[in-house]
């Protein structure tokens, strides 16, 4: 295969910026231990989860000069088992006519022996970046799924299809195989500004024909349908999409942006997907753009961005910006999907500390744990109290904590982080059911980040938070009493590091 010169110094360009800020990013506090991140400067979407060659391959929406968002490039990490991860050579820079301006979201699939990659190229032909841009598919393909070539054919998917589609909006696509044939599913909106996904169809990967509009907007899902996946899991079709724009419903719908999904059946001959209600994926701060696997195991994998757009972020002044969530596990029960952390971060504990059957009546802090990267699971029973929670990442003398508070009478569970220190503030609320008067919280606390898995992943709730160093307490509150059932704490060791732009282990 022809080794592209413009599009490899473009690369290499970005690894010198990259290696020159290393030190910087390394020795921030708010440096995750197990979030994948970037070894510097700004990440966004996760792009081509894949497998290959018996290895996970996650790329992302890389900006390699700032730690702002700007000219996409797509940054790489690699594991064997989803937990240890380690970074490799940037896969793709914007090097050509149809991306120059950017080599926005997409997908990955492996196929007779080679990795592809299918993704956006993105100009921009004005000033405004809303109306000025012209975005078509592109693909690239790597032997060894490190090194890629931008084939001599692209764009593969030159505009958007006619009729009332918008013609500019058209990006992010995500691939997949059913049968003998690959399908993709491309995020658009309607020339009126409704969320819409378009399906497409191929032989070969290089050759595509559009079939529909899969599924769109009832007015109410948003002006645009970013990133969208589609996989069939435990007997049901499933679409995940990020809408832009949708209207606040009461206490839902409070970020910029959402992510979730929508369930029904796709009818491969003619193209549409009838669709039952969306339904949200997290109902957290921090959470966009999800994109899934089939693992080596047969369990469907997901990943998100760790962010939400014009949210401020505190670490961008030590020259990084963003994560990934922990990989999670996800299955379908009572028409719902259930999301879990995966099983094999239990790889990670150390120091485990067990309480049976602690009695809890106003506050009750664990003086003798304090930590920074660690997860929790508790069981409380809530006996009479109304109002009961839990404070982590605590320190009275700097008036700090990250709260999680359950209120029965409105059956929510609420995330505040008006005292978690620096960065944003507010609080998100998620509805939650007890079962036999129980309470079933799994916590994962890293550096900058809590990801909070509701009653075995019926919901979840995840967040930046930028605690001070010394705000590492945790304590438990209620009105009335109040019994820890069960509590066990782990302290997580750490799997990603700043490794070698040049691929080798990061390990």
């Amino acid at each position: 295969m022809v080794i592209d010169r413009r599009h490899q110094e473009a690369i290499e360009l970005a690894a010198q910026s990259i290696r020159q800020n290393v030190k910087k990013v390394s020795g921030d506090h708010w440096r995750l231990n197990y979030h994948i991140s970037t070894e510097a400067f700004w990440m966004n979407d996760p792009n081509g989860f894949s497998t290959f060659k018996n290895e996970y391959h996650l790329f992302y929406q890389h900006h390699p000069y700032s730690a702002e968002w700007g000219p996409m490039f797509w940054g790489h990490v690699k594991s064997k088992d989803l937990v240890f991860w380690e970074h490799l050579p940037i896969a793709l820079a914007p090097s050509e006519e149809y991306d120059l301006d950017g080599c926005f979201s997409g997908s990955a699939i492996e196929k007779d022996g080679f990795l592809y990659v299918l993704y956006t190229g993105n100009v921009w032909t004005g000033n405004d970046q809303d109306t000025d841009l012209r975005q078509t598919q592109c693909l690239a393909v790597s032997e060894d799924g490190i090194h890629f070539n931008k084939i001599n054919q692209n764009p593969v998917m030159l505009s958007a299809p006619k009729g009332e589609i918008h013609p500019h909006h058209f990006r992010d696509p995500k691939v997949w195989k059913h049968g003998d044939d690959y399908y993709c599913v491309v995020g658009s909106r309607t020339k009126d500004h409704q969320g819409q996904a378009l399906l497409y169809h191929s032989k070969d990967l290089m050759d595509w024909e559009f079939m529909n509009v899969m599924a769109k907007s009832d007015g109410k899902l948003g002006y645009m349908w970013e990133c969208p996946d589609f996989f069939h899991l435990d007997g049901h079709d499933i679409l995940m999409i990020s809408p832009q724009g949708m209207e606040p419903v009461d206490d839902l719908y409070q970020n910029l942006h959402q992510a979730g999904y929508i369930q029904g059946k796709l009818d491969y001959e003619t193209g549409l997907l009838h669709y039952r209600n969306f339904q949200l994926l997290d109902y957290g701060f921090d959470f966009y753009a999800p994109q899934t696997i089939q693992d080596l195991k047969g369990r469907r994998i997901m990943i998100a961005w760790l962010a939400m757009w014009e949210s401020e972020m505190p670490e961008q002044k030590n020259n990084w910006a963003g994560a990934m969530t922990i990989p999670r596990e996800l299955t379908v029960q009572d028409n719902k999907i259930l999301v879990n952390p995966i099983s094999e971060f239990e790889k990670l504990r150390e120091n485990a500390v067990q309480y049976t059957n602690i009695t809890v009546e106003g506050e009750h802090t664990f003086h003798q744990i304090s930590s920074d990267s660690y997860e929790i699971e508790v069981i409380i029973e809530a006996q009479a109290s109304l109002t009961f929670g839990m404070k982590v990442r605590r320190s009275e003398a700097l008036n700090q904590e990250t709260l999680l508070m359950y209120d029965r009478t409105e059956s929510l569970l609420e995330l505040n982080r008006d005292r978690s220190g620096s960065g944003p503030k507010g609080r998100r609320v998620a509805p939650v059911k007890l079962y036999d008067n129980k309470l079933c919280l799994r916590i994962f606390i890293d550096k900058s980040s809590i990801e909070v898995f509701i009653n075995h992943g019926e919901k979840v709730m995840s967040a930046r938070i930028y605690p001070d160093q010394a705000a590492n307490g945790i304590s438990f509150f209620s009105d009335k009493k109040i019994t820890l059932i069960k509590f066990q704490k782990w302290d997580l060791n750490k799997s990603i590091s700043i490794g070698s732009i040049e691929g080798n282990s990061s390990r």
